[in-house]
């Protein structure tokens, strides 16, 4: 029996497969606001028979977004848009959902990657950007505003007022972003935090901020839904966050009643050097599980259904995220049961396009 078919609980949320789908930025909402493109998008991934989608990064302030075409839900009309999305595709798939919130912190004021990236200009309609310290992103770009007290406090409360809002829209999880060099990942490493308060310095410092958002969320959701963090597990820059670094955190965040942990990595500086090939962050996810305990989601250029398979069975994570390969093939999971003799969801009105020869591929 395959393992990557093989039902999981993450706390109280059952999924019928371990195929997760990653949050992937769309650059498509129009003032932090859905609308027709993410109907599309997230209605083509609802029916792909996944055990879990997470909706792309969602920004809980509009100086958080990473672009000004990002998702966003701070306000009634961002989260009216949104629910009219959901309204529109729920109907027809029960896939389980949750919703990635955060903040770009100095990697915000960006141009979208088709218009070629980098910070955008205030002449251009960017913003001025916010961070641990004034430190840029990249070497040509103005330095962010470091955040007071009081713009933390900002922050966090606009955190747990987003999980307010996703609990109000029916989300069954919540995952805090502090991955790729957004801000919750830029209060965790050295080389982007030189924060001289109770935010700064220590290793326990620098989680300081990252875990009392958590903490703030935790109490703004309802407590029988998941809530989980993406993380980086290593700037891959020497002398910045790193494995160990990563483990204390996952420690502390199991400690708070975290649910899951999904582990990716890099994103925070230029001069990151990382070795890419099939899998290559699973040996982070597969010691975070080992050593924590927390139902680990691993990632990472995971494109074949049996290296899928793989490292379910072998350990190395208890769920599978796919991004650009389910991009490239809405219909992966369909594929990837029909290769590994398991079966998969499907609505009824595909189940007549099952290829002879196979049997049983969808689910009654």
């Amino acid at each position: 029996m395959s393992q990557l078919f093989s039902q999981y609980r993450i706390g109280r949320l059952a999924l019928k497969n371990r195929i997760v789908i990653a949050p992937m930025c769309q650059y498509s909402a129009v003032d932090g606001a859905a609308g027709d493109w993410h109907r599309l998008h997230l209605g083509h991934l609802a029916l792909s028979g996944a055990g879990l989608l997470i909706l792309e990064a969602t920004a809980v302030t509009p100086e958080g977004r990473i672009s000004s075409q990002d998702l966003g839900l701070w306000s009634d009309r961002t989260e009216e848009a949104l629910g009219q999305v959901l309204a529109s595709f729920r109907p027809f798939s029960a896939i389980p959902l949750a919703l990635q919130l955060g903040h770009a912190g100095r990697k915000a004021s960006a141009r979208v990657p088709w218009q070629g990236g980098g910070r955008m200009a205030l002449a251009e309609g960017g913003w001025q950007p916010l961070a641990p310290s004034a430190l840029p992103f990249a070497e040509n770009e103005d330095a962010p505003l470091a955040l007071d007290e009081a713009g933390l406090a900002r922050i966090r409360d606009a955190f747990a007022d987003s999980a307010r809002r996703a609990a109000r829209l029916g989300f069954d999880a919540i995952e805090l972003h502090a991955a790729h060099g957004y801000l919750l990942h830029q209060f965790l490493s050295p080389l982007s935090n030189r924060r001289s308060d109770a935010y700064g310095g220590t290793l326990e410092n620098r989680m300081r901020f990252p875990l009392e958002v958590f903490a703030a969320v935790r109490a703004a959701f309802p407590a029988e839904r998941p809530l989980g963090v993406r993380i980086s597990a290593t700037d891959w820059v020497d002398g910045g966050w790193d494995l160990e670094q990563s483990l204390e955190f996952a420690r502390q965040l199991r400690a708070a009643g975290c649910d899951f942990i999904h582990v990716s990595s890099g994103g925070l500086s230029p001069a990151q050097q990382i070795a890419l090939g099939t899998g290559y962050q699973l040996p982070f996810a597969e010691r975070i599980r080992r050593e924590t305990g927390l139902s680990t989601i691993g990632v990472g250029l995971i494109t074949e259904p049996e290296d899928a398979e793989a490292a379910v069975a072998g350990g190395s994570a208890d769920l599978v995220a796919l991004a650009r390969a389910i991009l490239y093939d809405p219909r992966w999971p369909w594929h990837a049961a029909a290769r590994l003799g398991a079966s998969v969801d499907a609505p009824p009105q595909y189940w007549r396009c099952q290829p002879r020869g196979l049997k049983d591929l969808f689910n009654p």
